[in-house]
């Protein structure tokens, strides 16, 4: 009788180290999946989504978007997600905008024309909303970008707050958090964003 209950006791005994050695594991792999979804979302990539319409057409309202961050450097033409200036620790905000122009460059904006120049070159921006309303105190607006900023618009240029405006101004690149490449909401418009 004795015997019996040895064998029942140590059967029982493997299976509680059987049962929690199986949550161990399972605890183990969502611990190693969180960190790895934090190293990717902190160094690889972020997701963002579009609040308002300063993108329009390109993007939308509500819109969501996977950003590149690894090894980014800005490109003219590139569409980024950055931190604007107001934001603060407390209160993270992000902007998404199209870059116009990186480092020493030059912009001017020709209202009489509806054109944007780099360098003393109109730029082909197929990607504009509407026409640009003169928002400035005369017919041209200029700036030089500093090193590591870059002058950013929004593609729905009458309806964005961006470079233009004393609020955001130039952006430094290490409030850059990356390029724009994916939209994956709305399912319908899933695919690369250029």
């Amino acid at each position: 009788m004795d015997e019996n209950i040895n064998i029942e006791n140590t059967a029982a005994d493997a299976e509680n180290k059987g049962v929690v050695r199986e949550i161990f594991e399972w605890v183990m792999c969502i611990v190693i999946a969180v960190a790895v979804a934090m190293f990717i979302k902190t160094f690889i990539m972020t997701v963002a989504k579009v609040d308002g319409e300063s993108m329009l057409d390109t993007l939308h309202d509500q819109e969501r978007l996977i950003a590149w961050k690894l090894g980014y450097e800005p490109e003219n033409n590139d569409v980024i997600i950055f931190q604007p200036r107001e934001s603060t620790p407390q209160s993270r905000k992000f902007f998404v905008k199209r870059v116009i122009a990186t480092e020493n460059q030059s912009v001017e904006i020709n209202y009489n024309e509806n054109a944007v120049y780099v360098d003393g070159v109109k730029i082909d921006e197929p990607y504009i909303y509407e026409e640009m309303l003169d928002i400035s105190f005369g017919s041209t607006d200029y700036w030089v970008v500093p090193e590591d900023h870059v002058f950013v618009m929004g593609d729905n240029r009458n309806n964005s707050r961006d470079s233009r405006s004393d609020s955001v101004g130039f952006v430094n690149c290490d409030s850059i958090e990356g390029k724009v490449v994916f939209r994956f909401w709305p399912l319908n418009k899933m695919g690369i964003v250029k």
